[in-house]
């Protein structure tokens, strides 16, 4: 057993290792290995074994399986905010003759595109990519199930071809584009598409016996895009921080933010998670997690990060099945975020105030409704009901000096602070909803118009 710490409680740390130790055991797991990020950095590493003395560490390397979708769709991301290709594109424009091509880059980043789960057998996971040469072989005779953008079905084919769409428009390997855009930039210097030492072996369990069979560790070939990748904790935690933060040299934070906004709404009875553009969505104990979570045979893996608590956690096993590492990863997160809250950053008053907006700030109403908009710390608007749910958005200004909403229910809508002609404000226009300084203002320009005789009380 192995534990390494930085700046976290006794009782945090504790709790951690008791946490992956349970795992590992009750798992079965010939070894366990896992790491927690918090504001930027690994802050604890642990590890479970079952050979005495030869515990991993947070530098050895185990395949993640599916964690490198994510990785396939930053590089995705990457050719849009080149201007590359729009994510509305069919496949069709920038790979040709796939015979699923009229399937949109986003249904297949969301796997909304309708594509079968799995390439036609032999099972690819197991098996040698050799056997599957051409797209034609991953895909099949019958590649489309389901009608495009109408629900949430998993295809390991579907990031098989965004892969290809990466080598198309690069005009590169997949593998070489992954490591000078992501792995280089990120540091991420033991992140693989082969093994390197030191790294697990995998294996497989006997369901009724505590007895051990290893387990093949196939190239994927044209499916690498899908699940090929090895990593190590270290290198995940890494990842998982930019996935939080973003990173100038690979992909913005607004770009980031998209790969974790759902892209199809949950099915029924699944309310509690999700996917986004390549990256899976969880709520668990009242946190919104983003990450993903995979497994190849020999080998399970976990990342999740929780953006409005900082912290991030990684699990890795190398057993085909047994221990539930994204849970348990999950659980890691929890543990710190519960024991250790963030503590909030100081206030601190704008550096400048730009006395126009100031100007603005205060109630206004939309019609009998009462909203309060406040400047924010980064010159932005922030609209918000003042008394319980209602719509609400924070807003960036514009080249032409209207708004557009950032999130929420105005996201991509416009404001409009409407003036009078003497340069007075009258109304803030959003979306065709007037909103005035007074319940109804008869000034403001109140669709409908207002009553003449005002407000009134019953009459007797």
């Amino acid at each position: 057993m192995t534990s390494r710490t930085e700046e976290l409680l006794p009782g945090t740390q504790r709790a951690l290792l008791h946490r992956i130790a349970r795992a590992q055991t009750e798992g079965r797991a010939p070894s366990l290995v896992a790491a927690v990020a918090r504001e930027g950095r690994m802050v604890w590493t642990g590890s479970r074994s079952c050979v005495d003395g030869h515990a991993p560490d947070a530098d050895t390397q185990y395949r993640i399986g599916s964690i490198t979708k994510t990785f396939t769709a930053v590089l995705v991301l990457r050719l849009r905010d080149e201007g590359l290709l729009d994510l509305d594109d069919p496949l069709e424009k920038h790979l040709p003759d796939t015979g699923v091509g009229e399937v949109t880059i986003a249904q297949l980043l969301g796997h909304s595109a309708g594509l079968a789960a799995e390439s036609p057998a032999p099972w690819w996971e197991r098996t040698p990519g050799t056997l599957r040469p051409e797209l034609a072989d991953v895909l099949g005779e019958r590649p489309v199930l389901h009608p495009a953008g109408r629900l949430h079905h998993y295809s390991n084919p579907g990031f098989t071809l965004l892969g290809s769409l990466v080598e198309a428009v690069r005009g590169a390997s997949w593998e070489e584009v992954l490591r000078r855009e992501i792995l280089e930039p990120l540091s991420l210097d033991r992140t693989s598409a082969q093994p390197v030492p030191p790294h697990a072996g995998g294996w497989a369990v006997h369901p009724w016996a505590d007895a051990m069979l290893p387990e093949p560790a196939e190239d994927l070939g044209l499916m690498a895009p899908a699940g090929q990748l090895w990593s190590t904790a270290a290198d995940l935690c890494r990842f998982a921080v930019f996935l939080d933060e973003g990173d100038e040299k690979v992909l913005s934070a607004a770009s980031v933010r998209e790969l974790r906004t759902p892209s199809v709404p949950p099915e029924a009875g699944q309310w509690d998670g999700g996917y986004g553009l390549g990256t899976q969505l969880a709520r668990r104990g009242g946190r919104t997690l983003v990450g993903h979570t995979g497994s190849l045979p020999g080998f399970l893996a976990g990342l999740w990060v929780c953006v409005e608590d900082g912290v991030a956690a990684v699990a890795l096993a190398n057993v085909t099945s047994g221990p539930l590492v994204g849970a348990v990863a999950a659980d890691l997160v929890s543990i710190v975020a519960d024991a250790e809250p963030r503590i909030p950053e100081p206030w601190r008053p704008l550096p400048e105030v730009d006395q126009e907006l100031l100007a603005l700030t205060g109630p206004w109403y939309w019609g009998a409704n009462t909203f309060g908009l406040k400047l924010a710390a980064d010159r932005g608007l922030e609209l918000h009901p003042l008394r319980g749910n209602g719509r609400g958005s924070r807003f960036v200004v514009q080249p032409d000096g209207s708004w557009k909403g950032l999130d929420g229910y105005y996201v991509g809508e416009t404001l409009r602070v409407m003036r009078r002609p003497d340069g007075s404000v009258s109304h803030l226009d959003l979306g065709s909803f007037v909103f005035t300084r007074e319940p109804y203002d008869p000034e403001g320009d109140v669709p409908g118009g207002v009553d003449k005789e005002g407000w009134r009380g019953l009459p007797s």
